[in-house]
């Protein structure tokens, strides 16, 4: 005789799993706190937006010619961005405030994917919570503040590599778009190891694989920054590449000593 629906959801409760119903619910109530953190987040950049701009325009002060600034009708004293339409402004204080937005919600984010995925885990995995959101925030920041050193030296080979016959004076739009590609890709480029890690934990990758991949991720890497960052300069290249790597091998090496744990584990318990 088959078990009606309330009969098998009991029997999910009782093993700890949830229905399809409960998991949908689950994710729904993580992406709305999550989009609430954004907003928040949202209107804290949007009070502070004149500052935050500063903060992203200083890369481009740093290496713009200020006989540049004065053939563009600007003023030489200030580094300034070039408004050829009246609703840029606008534009630029709306997509300045939703990436900060964005940023400031990283940690009730990572938070958020963690707690949705915890029922999936063995209890003794459960303990990387705490550990995971503050490496998720911490590589992030690390990220973004590698990208942003990165930055004068990016727009300094794509202002050059023309010759010096142009005049460089960038509009609003075009150039915050390229800052934030640059300050994104880097800080989820800096999740790499975390990704790995956890894939290790679900079973879904094994280290014997990742340690008989290295060669192709090398290549990988390389192929993925080339396509993901904007200015397409070798110094940027290298300097998410490398950390990159880097990683890779930590999650290797994350996998190893997890397997030893368990051998130790399993020959005391025997």
């Amino acid at each position: 005789m088959a078990k009606n629906n309330d009969d098998t959801s009991a029997e999910l409760a009782d093993e700890g799993r949830m229905t399809l119903i409960e998991h949908l619910t689950e994710l729904r109530t993580r992406i709305v706190r999550s989009s609430l953190a954004v907003g928040v987040g949202f209107v804290i950049c949007w009070i502070f937006g004149p500052d935050l701009l500063q903060f992203l325009v200083d890369p481009y002060c740093d290496i713009v010619d200020p006989a540049a600034i004065e053939a563009a009708g600007g003023d030489a004293a200030e580094c300034t961005l070039l408004v050829t339409e009246p609703m840029e402004q606008l534009n630029v204080r709306l997509t300045t405030a939703t990436y900060g937005g964005l940023t400031f919600a990283i940690p009730v984010i990572l938070w958020q994917v963690w707690q949705f995925v915890t029922p999936g885990l063995y209890p003794h995995e459960k303990r990387y919570a705490i550990p995971f959101v503050i490496s998720g925030v911490a590589l992030f920041s690390l990220g973004v503040s590698l990208a942003y050193w990165s930055l004068p030296r990016a727009l300094e080979f794509l202002t050059e590599i023309g010759g010096l016959d142009f005049a460089v004076a960038f509009r609003p739009e075009p150039y915050l778009n390229f800052v934030i590609k640059m300050l994104v890709a880097f800080g989820i480029g800096f999740q790499f190891p975390i990704v790995l890690i956890f894939l290790q934990l679900a079973g879904i990758i094994d280290t014997q694989t990742l340690s008989s991949g290295r060669r192709y991720a090398i290549v990988g890497i390389v192929i993925l920054v080339a396509l993901v960052t904007p200015s397409g300069d070798p110094i940027t290249l290298l300097a998410l590449s490398i950390p990159m790597y880097l990683f890779y091998e930590i999650s290797i090496l994350f996998g190893v000593v997890r397997k030893r744990r368990k051998r130790k584990q399993n020959t005391a318990k025997a």
